[in-house]
């Protein structure tokens, strides 16, 4: 497994694993209650915090084992690294559009904030899940 993908990987895992983490906590700090009565401030930023960092030492980690197995290709990348990259970027991209304009509409409709703040965090993550997903697909499969 090339570096590039490697690390398309562990940011696929921990951003699933971050958002499932982040809806268990609402849901049990609602405890049946509205979740608009939750304070998602703190739980949002440190899940946004444990995420990133969480991939910076999954990818460390992961890097290390794979250069003590094979130290010639840890960080090699070519243009079809570069390739799927960029495609699964334009994947993601698509949903930080959706977000935006669903955050655009919540505004205008003078929404709670907790909706307005979770329609851009799920618009990021499902641009970092689905983008991830783009990416791995095409490191098994191929670019058509």
């Amino acid at each position: 497994m090339v570096y590039e993908e490697r690390n398309m990987w562990s940011g696929l895992v921990v951003s699933v694993i971050g958002v499932i983490v982040y809806v268990v906590v609402v849901l049990q700090q609602a405890a049946g209650g509205p979740v608009t009565a939750v304070d998602w401030r703190p739980v949002m930023l440190w899940t946004i915090g444990a995420s990133i960092v969480t991939a910076i030492v999954v990818n460390i980690v992961w890097g290390i084992i794979a250069g003590s197995r094979d130290p010639d290709g840890v960080r090699t990348s070519d243009e079809r690294d570069r390739a799927i990259s960029r495609m699964g970027s334009r994947v993601g991209q698509a949903f930080l559009v959706i977000a935006g304009l669903g955050v655009i509409l919540l505004c205008a409709f003078q929404a709670h904030w907790f909706w307005i703040a979770n329609t851009m965090f799920f618009g990021f993550a499902l641009s970092a899940i689905v983008g991830g997903i783009a990416s791995v697909i095409a490191y098994r499969r191929g670019l058509v």
